[in-house]
């Protein structure tokens, strides 16, 4: 009997503004294919999108959950997903990244009423909501896209003004439907945020050198039990998770500058060039140097562009053909 097959599931980093920490992706280009994707992906910060026009599937937890032109859909970063449009069409869509903490600094804190929800809600919510049962949800992304997009007067402050109460509201349907969850999927959701401080201290700290073992300490859990509950909740070990981050913020380096490669293993966190080539080869399908050289020549593609889903998936997809 042949072994099921792996699934594949990448990492996408936004970089976002320093000082307004919300990127927004919109336009006729932003289309998603009908062909379903064989890998899952996840971000490094909160996805919410807007569908404009059409239907299809947004996989996450397993499951193929459907979704139509109005709805709006909140996906936590590190939960792998996946999304495609129904046969004969490609959906088109507008999306927000964007960080929750710090978008609602000076509005709202850690020392707020109902703060455990807002911090279990970032780590965890994954949904699909329909502009019929959530109009007022639907308004207050579709403004906050407006607002970013046309930059009027003072439009920062209205767009975490428009935060506050998206995420305000947001508390109160996760909290209501969290209560209705099954014991299994409870369980599920307690243990992604058990392992959230090792996946904070690898996006903070992923240019470091540091022995796995201490990840397993940061959440107070056995080696043996960490690993496996790792490995069930993002499909991989927390070694290959942190050399994926390490990878991954490489070839932002690799695109943005002229630093060497060697300089770039190094700051990325590798301790011999021979281990990052090794490593960039085994995820991206090429090495450093011949993808720095392909990138250079692909044409009118801005950093945006590369750091967007549609672009990571055509590059990925012409590493495998070449």
């Amino acid at each position: 009997m042949s072994k099921p097959k792996k699934t594949v599931i990448e990492y996408r980093n936004y970089e976002l503004p320093v000082t307004f920490p919300v990127l927004l992706l919109t336009g006729d280009r932003w289309h998603i294919s009908d062909v379903k994707s064989g890998k899952l992906h996840f971000h490094n910060c909160l996805e919410i999108g807007l569908c404009h026009s059409d239907s299809g599937y947004m996989e996450f937890d397993g499951k193929a959950n459907p979704f139509k032109e109005g709805d709006v859909t909140f996906i936590s970063r590190n939960v792998p997903h996946t999304t495609y449009s129904a046969k004969g069409t490609a959906s088109l869509w507008s999306y927000l990244y964007v960080q929750p903490d710090e978008i609602l600094k000076g509005y709202y804190a850690d020392s707020f009423p109902n703060s455990d929800i807002f911090v279990d809600m970032m780590q965890n919510i994954r949904c699909i909501l329909s502009k019929e049962q959530y109009s007022d949800i639907h308004y207050l992304v579709k403004t906050i896209i407006e607002e970013i997009d046309r930059k009027g007067m003072n439009y920062q402050l209205t767009v975490k003004g428009l935060f506050l109460a998206l995420f305000m509201k947001m508390m109160r349907i996760y909290a209501a439907e969290n209560l209705g969850k099954n014991s299994d999927e409870k369980e599920a959701a307690d243990n992604a945020l058990v392992i959230s401080p090792a996946l904070d201290f690898i996006k903070e700290n992923y240019m470091q050198n540091f022995p796995m073992e201490d990840l397993a300490d940061m959440c107070h859990l056995s080696q043996t039990h960490f690993r496996r509950l790792f490995h069930e909740i993002m499909n991989t070990s927390p070694l290959n998770y942190l050399n994926t981050t390490r990878i991954l913020q490489s070839c932002i380096l690799l695109r943005t500058t002229e630093d060497s490669i060697l300089s770039i293993s190094e700051r990325v966190g590798f301790r011999s060039v021979s281990s990052y080539n090794r490593h960039f080869s085994e995820i991206m399908g090429t090495q450093p140097s011949d993808w720095r050289h392909k990138m250079a020549q692909v044409d009118n593609a801005s950093i945006l562009e590369y750091t967007g889903w549609m672009q990571a998936q055509n590059l990925q997809e012409s590493n495998k053909e070449n």
